[in-house]
C-alpha cells in the first residue's frame, strides 16, 4: 500500500516536464558563455584604451577650441585698441572744424574781442564734449595736498600756517577720465 501513495510535488506529467525543460534552457540562455563574456582581462583592456583614445581626441578637441578662442579675443582686442579712439576722434571732429573757421577768420576781422568770444565757445564746446565723455579737470588751488592726485613742483615758504600742507598754485591741470587720474596736477604747495 504504501507503493500506491505518492507524493505529489514528484508527480511527473507532460506539463511539469515541459516546464523543467524551459527552466533548464532560460537559464543556460541567461548565462553568457566564456566567449562571449566581456569581463575577460584582454576585453577590459580594450576598452579602457578604447576609452583612452575617446578621451584624447576630447582633449585635443577642447585644447584646439580653447586655442581658436584665446587667438580669436586676442584679435578682437588688437582691434579694439587699434580703432578704439574712433568714437572720442568722431566726436572731436565739429571742433576741429569749428577752429578751422576761426583761423580762417582772423585775417579777415579786426576786432579782437569777436574772436577772443568765438573761442572762447570752441573751448567751451570742447570741454563739454570731453565731460560727456567721463573727463572732468581737478579743481586743485586751496585744496590739501593728495600725493595720488597732485605732483608737487615747488615748495613755497613763508606763507600763514593755515595753509601749510595745501595747493596754493596750479601750474599744469590734472585730469580724472571715468574717476581715474589720467594726468597729475602739477602744483606749488605751502611749505
Amino acid at each position: 500500500m504504501e507503493k500506491d501513495i505518492k507524493d505529489p510535488t514528484q508527480e511527473s506529467t507532460p506539463e511539469t516536464e515541459k516546464d523543467t525543460v524551459n527552466t533548464a534552457n532560460k537559464t543556460s540562455a541567461d548565462t553568457p558563455s566564456q566567449e562571449e563574456a566581456p569581463d575577460t582581462p584582454e576585453a577590459q583592456i580594450a576598452k579602457l584604451y578604447a576609452q583612452i583614445e575617446e578621451l584624447k581626441k576630447q582633449q585635443l578637441y577642447k585644447a584646439a577650441e580653447f586655442d581658436n578662442f584665446r587667438k580669436r579675443v586676442m584679435q578682437e582686442k588688437a582691434e579694439l585698441i587699434k580703432n578704439g579712439g574712433s568714437k572720442v576722434i568722431t566726436t572731436l571732429l565739429p571742433i576741429i572744424d569749428d577752429l578751422e573757421r576761426a583761423q580762417e577768420n582772423m585775417d579777415k576781422y579786426e576786432d579782437v574781442a569777436a574772436l577772443r568770444e568765438g573761442l572762447s565757445l570752441i573751448i567751451d564746446k570742447f570741454f563739454k564734449l570731453l565731460a560727456q565723455e567721463g573727463l572732468k579737470k581737478m579743481e586743485v588751488v586751496g585744496t590739501d595736498f593728495c600725493s595720488d592726485l597732485h605732483e608737487a613742483i615747488a615748495m613755497v615758504p613763508g606763507l600763514p600756517a593755515d595753509q601749510k600742507g595745501k595747493v596754493i598754485d596750479c601750474l599744469t591741470a590734472g585730469y580724472t577720465l571715468n574717476d581715474k587720474v589720467i594726468r597729475y596736477a602739477k602744483v606749488a604747495v605751502a611749505e
